[in-house]
């Protein structure tokens, strides 16, 4: 390769750098928390947390609705011999998993907010105590 030829690559590569697109920082938005502090509004965790909870108990009730009856029809058609029972045993077995994860799952977010709301109140509860009126007042002026 001559020296003429790898400088044009070089400035070739450049040129293709340059124009590439990119991302050093998202452009600000008009929504809740531009400010850049952290805001948590407990009703909304509340409300959340509400709805992952009755979430939880309609996949629980709902999921199970024809377990029994699906695998009853495994088990009557495994005993008739016929290879379709063991593949319904086998999505029933995987069908159980599968939404008692998705179950454990709601359960945990419903959990996982209570306890962000709860820890919040907490830290909200020790700021309030811990720092002077004197300190406030010094901050606002």
């Amino acid at each position: 390769m001559a020296w003429d030829e790898w400088e044009q690559l070089k400035a070739e590569a450049a040129r293709k750098a340059a124009t590439r697109t990119q991302v050093n920082q998202a452009e600000p938005s008009a929504g809740p928390g531009t400010d850049g502090d952290l805001v948590v509004h407990d009703a909304e965790l509340g409300r959340l947390g509400g709805i992952a909870y009755r979430l939880r108990d309609r996949l629980r009730r709902d999921s199970d609705h024809a377990r029994e009856a699906t695998f009853g029809a495994a088990v009557e058609l495994s005993n008739e011999g016929l290879r379709m029972g063991t593949a319904l045993t086998t999505l029933h077995d995987a069908w159980n998993s599968k939404s008692r994860n998705l179950v454990d799952a709601c359960g945990h977010i419903s959990n996982h907010l209570d306890f962000t709301r709860a820890q919040h109140k907490k830290d909200d509860d020790k700021v309030a105590t811990s720092v002077s009126v004197s300190v406030i007042d010094k901050y606002t002026k």
